[in-house]
């Protein structure tokens, strides 16, 4: 958090540590965007936009080889923050903010960006596919994805959600905690749904994704 600040993210300020060795963050004024979910069109590409600042400014920042990750992936190639959602966005005006940190490390752009397309494009079985493609395009578009990303998306989405169930099914499994009961608590469920909706709509994504 203290290096990407250095290259003019916003983030809270890190206040060091208290007396119970809790680490004490400044409090960011305003709501989450979960609240206000699925966003407007234009917020959500300006969420884009941020997620673009964040990984650009990640770029060079270095990681030891045995970072331990909750979904590691092949050749990592920058830190991030690994859960980018409408959970973890406070927005207090035209200031956005991603907040909770605890989970950051080494991953590639097209993974992070899958994870953050599903909650921002607000992918979700609820949701009407050509609306969810709306806000996914703006998303993207204001990520100013290539065509490599775009075209990797529909399929990494699918996975990625994929991977979140299987995450909260094992820690179920094992009694590791807060993701076991997560699983036990529709957690499970809605991402095993999640991923079922975005592999029954690749057509609507890939189209969507399509540069005009």
């Amino acid at each position: 958090m203290d290096a990407l600040g250095r290259r003019g993210i916003d983030l809270p300020d890190v206040h060091g540590r208290d007396d119970h060795g809790r680490l004490v963050l400044e409090l960011i004024p305003g709501e989450l965007a979960i609240d206000r979910a699925p966003l407007d069109v234009d917020v959500v590409h300006a969420v884009g936009e941020l997620v673009r600042s964040i990984h650009d400014a990640s770029v060079g920042l270095p990681f030891p080889d045995d970072w331990d990750v909750l979904l590691p992936v092949e050749q990592p190639e920058l830190l991030c923050h690994n859960d980018l959602a409408t959970w973890n966005l406070i927005i207090d005006g035209d200031r956005l903010v991603f907040i909770d940190w605890d989970g950051a490390g080494p991953s590639t752009r097209l993974w992070d960006l899958a994870y953050a397309a599903i909650s921002f494009g607000h992918l979700f079985p609820e949701e009407q596919p050509g609306s969810a493609a709306e806000r996914l395009a703006a998303f993207v578009d204001g990520y100013g994805a290539d065509h490599a990303l775009r075209s990797a998306l529909p399929a990494t989405m699918a996975e990625r959600a994929a991977a979140m169930y299987e995450l909260l099914k094992r820690s179920h499994e094992g009694g590791r905690e807060p993701r076991g009961s997560m699983y036990a608590d529709d957690h499970g469920q809605h991402w095993l749904g999640t991923k079922e909706f975005i592999s029954e709509h690749q057509r609507d994504w890939r189209r969507a994704l399509s540069p005009t």
